[in-house]
């Protein structure tokens, strides 16, 4: 039963067949010549330095995703117009100069709504809404459906409807969009305006009023400059004033 032994006097390892010793064979092996680099194992330490490294790149990566500028949002308070920066998830805020609430909340109107607004975040008034009678302070204002009150915007008020609009209006830019039908009972007062509907209101712009190809303007226009594309028309009175730039 025995398959291999070894000699008690010299102590090399043989192999028993047939109840005989037999030397064991050697093998011998030769590597195939290569113009790679051998490869470098780390050693015990090397291998405890990359285990580390390894363990703690996710972490600095987690934590440059955290460190990451957050790009913040400028807003205009309503009680004191002092400009400051809140971050874009704020549902509110406080006016670092007068202390006074700054709500941030959007709303989206989809019925007959007569309660003031006062927000600095977006307002959009919805096919089948309207505003009536009330007082809007808003930082955007998109009008889809009815607006008759009076305007507040810090940023854009875009109509894309037809109507009146009762009311003076503030804001810093204003776009009436291609079709939209608009006639301003109250005074009008914008940084900057873009028009390509028909329009009817005393306007007043510091910057230049653009006047697309489709749009048609009614009334007093004051502005630093005007700009009438080929096709728009301008029925009134043209003021050429000085504003943010020198007028044109």
């Amino acid at each position: 039963m025995v398959i291999s032994t070894l000699c008690r006097s010299c102590g090399q390892h043989m192999d028993v067949k047939d109840g005989k010793p037999v030397l064991r064979p050697k093998y011998a092996t030769r590597l195939a010549s290569s113009s790679k680099p051998p490869i470098q194992h780390p050693t015990i330490g090397e291998a405890s330095n990359v285990s580390k490294i390894e363990r703690i790149t996710p972490v600095l990566r987690l934590k440059n995703f955290f460190r990451r500028e957050i790009v913040k949002r400028e807003i205009e308070c309503y009680h004191c117009q002092k400009l400051f920066e809140v971050v874009p998830d704020a549902q509110s805020s406080q006016c670092p100069k007068c202390g006074g609430y700054i709500s941030l909340r959007d709303y989206e109107v989809d019925h007959a709504w007569r309660r003031r607004i006062q927000t600095r975040g977006d307002v959009t008034i919805l096919k089948g809404g309207s505003i009536n009678g009330v007082h809007v302070q808003c930082h955007d204002l998109t009008v889809l459906g009815q607006l008759a009150a009076s305007v507040e915007c810090s940023g854009t008020l875009k109509i894309r409807s037809h109507g009146k609009i009762i009311g003076n209006v503030r804001c810093g830019e204003l776009r009436v969009e291609r079709g939209a039908i608009v006639e301003f009972q109250g005074d009008v007062h914008a940084k900057s305006a873009y028009i390509d509907g028909q329009v009817k209101a005393q306007l007043t712009c510091s910057e230049k009023i653009t006047l697309e190809k489709k749009a048609h303007l009614q009334g007093l226009a004051r502005a630093a400059g005007l700009v009438v594309k080929p096709g728009a028309k301008h029925s009134g009175v043209m003021e050429v004033v000085r504003g943010g730039a020198d007028a044109s």
